[in-house]
Formats: C-alpha cells, structure tokens, sequence
C-alpha cells in the first residue's frame, strides 16, 4: 500500500474523495446510481420494500422474499398512543415543532426495551440455530439457548407474550405467509421452525401460554431473510416512522398546545417530603 505523499495534489484530491468511501451511490451531475442501477431505470418498476433490500444489502431480492419484507415491514407501522415513541411523536407535535421533529424525538425511544424485541429475537433464533448446528435435537437446543438468553437478559424472553393481546393478532398471519413462502421454496422454514420450538417450551408447564407476539413473528422473516440482527431493529424503525408520521400529522391536524403524557386536571402522584419551610440558617449572609 503506497503511503499518502501530502505534497502530491493527485493523493490528495483521491485521499479527499475515499474520505466518505461507499459502495451505496455513485452520484455525478446527471448521474445517480444506487449500487450501479441508475434511478431512472428503478423507478416505476422497484417498489420501496425492494429499495430497501437493495439498499441494504447490494443486490435485488426475488420477488418472493421482497413480499416477505413488504409484509414484516408493513404488519409493525403502528400500535396507538399507548406505545412510547407515538405518544412522544404526538406530544412533540403540540410543542410547535415540524414533523421531522417529531418523528426524530420518537423513533430515538426505540431502544432495547421499545423497539428492540425484534433485534434480540432474531440473534436467540440464531443463537439456537448454532447450537443445534453444534449437534444438539432442536428441543435441547432451544432449552440451552433460553437459559443463556435468562443468564444475560432476565426473564423476559423478546418476541413472545404481550401486555394487551392474549394473541397477538399479527403474529399468525405472519406465519402463514412464511410457511407459504416455505413451501414454494422462498425461505428455507428453518427459523420459523426454530420460534415456534421456543414457543413451545415458553408455555411447558404453565396454565396459559406464551404466544409468539409481532416482534417474534418479524424477528422469523428478518433471519429467514438472512439480515442480522441490528437491521432487524432498523427495519423495525422504519416500519415504526409510519405510524409515527401519521399520529403527528393527525396531532398536528388536531392542534392543541404543549399536550403532556395526561390531561392538565390531573397531577401526578406525588409521594416525596411533606411540605417544610426553607430554614433561616441557609440563607445568604446580608452585608
């Protein structure tokens, strides 16, 4: 590797341009590119979900696991105001800030606990996938892999059980489309296999069972798919911005002013000191 020669302006202009190094866009005036396909040709006949794909991943999907991602993408955009990131998004909206605003202050709550379900889903199928592939029968398997997600993480396993639905109703659906997809030879099945085995051992035992919820159920399409796990929390981000932009919109549509997470004829529970006086000695000595 020859070493960069600062008095050389040819170095130095190619140094200029690796700078923002990218394999993504080559864009020059009248040119744009996305990884060597010019815009005019992708336009009309690439839908967003392929973008997205192309994007990501350098290549066009088959149509058949594009309809996959269409699918994950489109079954997440939205979950009411109860969720955190569209109340924020509607509560920014009365603080007269833009929509752009709005949906930043939102989509930067979708963190580990609200909207990461999907990213740590996908990395236990993986991680139970490399244990059978390691030799052990897919029970056993899912087994050693929920104890060392507990060790690591708690109880909680992502992408199974849900505090509104006793079924998630977007959960099933979802599935079918993968065992379709399955069938037709699009995915291989191996993970939808995989979260319904966890689904399984989740309920051994108990009264009720413990259902397979969105996040699982997109967590299975996004390792089917073959993206990691952090794109799965990026795709559950953009899926996420949908509902965000249209409950800000409707909010801003609504108008109203510095609206807080609860009408203002209710205050919060306060429980610290009763009430005191400040004491004498603490205040500033008079010259």
């Amino acid at each position: 590797m020859t070493a960069f020669d600062p008095s050389n302006p040819d170095a130095r202009q190619r140094r200029a341009e690796d700078w923002w190094r990218s394999a993504i866009i080559d864009m020059q005036p009248g040119v744009i590119r996305y990884r060597g396909y010019p815009i005019e040709q992708l336009i009309g006949r690439v839908s967003f979900a392929q973008m997205i794909w192309l994007m990501l991943r350098g290549e066009l999907p088959p149509p058949g696991q594009a309809a996959l991602l269409d699918a994950a993408l489109m079954s997440a955009v939205d979950h009411g105001p109860q969720a955190p990131s569209i109340a924020v998004a509607r509560m920014a909206a009365t603080c007269g800030v833009g929509l752009n605003n709005a949906m930043a202050s939102a989509v930067n709550l979708l963190g580990d606990v609200h909207g990461g379900a999907g990213e740590q889903a996908v990395a236990l199928y993986l991680d139970i996938a490399a244990r059978a592939d390691a030799g052990l029968a897919l029970p056993e398997a899912v087994r050693a892999g929920l104890q060392a997600w507990r060790e690591l993480h708690g109880k909680y396993v992502s992408g199974f059980g849900h505090r509104f639905h006793p079924v998630d109703p977007r959960a099933p659906r979802l599935l079918e489309l993968v065992d379709q997809a399955a069938a037709d030879g699009v995915v291989g099945g191996r993970f939808a296999a995989i979260a319904r085995a966890v689904e399984v051992e989740l309920g051994a035992g108990r009264s009720r069972p413990v259902p397979m919820n969105i996040d699982g159920a997109t967590a299975v399409i996004y390792a089917e798919l073959g993206f990691p796990p952090p794109l799965a929390r990026g795709l559950f981000c953009l899926s996420r911005s949908v509902g965000i932009l249209a409950h800000a919109w409707e909010q801003t549509e609504q108008g109203g002013r510095n609206k807080g997470p609860m009408p203002r004829e209710f205050i919060w529970t306060y429980d610290g000191h009763p009430p005191r006086d400040v004491p004498e000695a603490v205040s500033p000595r008079q010259s």
